[in-house]
């Protein structure tokens, strides 16, 4: 059923036998069954689908793929460098089989050039190269074996295309990148000491976590300070780029932070000046407010405003004046007004 459905699937190759060709020249050898390697090269957004509708693409070998790397690699690494501690080859295997590596190795081999998909996820998956170089050593391995594997690992690729002494002790600080990004960032970082203990020969072993403004990030174990920092470090860069939520937690908590500190301490005094020493001097006459028993204080009078009409004193006299004196000068006034 798998060879009808990968040979109805219209491939990226003129002919059949170019693709025999492309494979002989990757592997080193001809394929028994062409059709594990067809599906090894087929990326998940062809959306093929077989009879009872699953899909038909390169997750599952790249999956088998992926633990066939880690036994092979080990193995070699295993043979390659006797009497290293296991941290040693532990990071070393990590450093053959990480996702740039076998990204790295597909662009080299012509790999990417055979893998069908779409354009699109063509032009934006950057790990397409290093998930079709899996399921590639997982059609080898349905297909040929286990040795067969070996083979191709160790005559191949870790013989001609990569320098495993060179890799093996090429230090990359993991630690520094992280420090590098948070201070780009403004991000504050601390590294926590989780536990510290000893293995059954007596060796100590650190575990440290990565903590980013109170966000816990990766924990890792070593045989020194350094080495658990620097896995940490390392596991805690590939969170932040596979999973943008972590980082969307981090610049939360950043933010609430910034903001507590830049809020004051105290209130801010008001700068309002109570002008209640001047006195207003109303046009409308006001209600007499009801008298109390408190003394009322004079209000302050300019005399020498002769422009104010209310303030006219020329009517006032010391002389006494009768009735009929009183009467006689308001009707004079109102007769010369008129």
């Amino acid at each position: 059923m798998l060879n009808n459905i990968i040979d109805r699937i219209k491939l990226p190759f003129r002919k059949e036998k170019e693709l025999y060709s492309s494979l002989f020249d990757i592997i080193g050898f001809y394929p028994h069954d062409i059709s594990f390697y067809k599906l090894a090269l087929m990326h998940k957004s062809v959306m093929r689908r077989n009879a009872k509708g699953k899909p038909v693409n390169n997750e599952r070998l790249e999956f088998l793929g992926d633990a066939i790397l880690d036994a092979i690699v080990g193995d070699i690494v295993y043979q390659h460098f006797p009497g290293k501690r296991e941290g040693f080859l532990t990071n070393t295997r990590s450093k053959l089989v990480q996702r740039d590596t076998l990204n790295k190795l597909a662009q080299e081999m012509g790999i990417n050039q055979l893998i069908l998909s779409s354009g699109h996820s063509s032009s934006h998956n950057s790990y397409m190269g290093g998930n079709a170089f899996e399921a590639l050593v997982g059609a080898i391995y349905l297909d040929q074996g286990y040795d067969a594997c070996m083979r191709f690992m160790s005559k191949r690729i870790l013989a001609k295309m990569i320098n495993i002494d060179k890799v093996a002790y090429k230090e990359v600080n993991f630690k520094s990148k992280l420090i590098e990004w948070a201070q780009k960032n403004k991000v504050r970082l601390t590294y926590e000491l989780v536990k510290q203990d000893k293995d059954k020969s007596g060796n100590p072993i650190f575990e440290f976590k990565v903590m980013m403004e109170g966000i816990e990030g990766c924990s890792a174990k070593g045989f020194s300070k350094k080495e658990s920092q620097q896995a940490a470090s390392k596991l805690t860069l590939e969170k932040l780029r596979r999973k943008p939520q972590f980082i969307d937690q981090i610049f939360e908590a950043k933010a609430n932070r910034t903001k507590m500190e830049e809020m004051p301490v105290e209130t801010v005094p008001n700068t309002e000046v109570k002008e209640d020493f001047i006195i207003v001097q109303n046009d409308t006459i006001q209600e007499e407010a009801p008298q109390t028993n408190e003394e009322v204080q004079p209000q302050a009078i300019d005399i020498h405003d002769s422009t104010s009409e209310e303030f006219d004193l020329s009517d006032i006299s010391s002389k006494p004046q009768s009735r009929e004196d009183i009467i006689a000068a308001a009707e004079e006034k109102a007769f010369a007004e008129v």
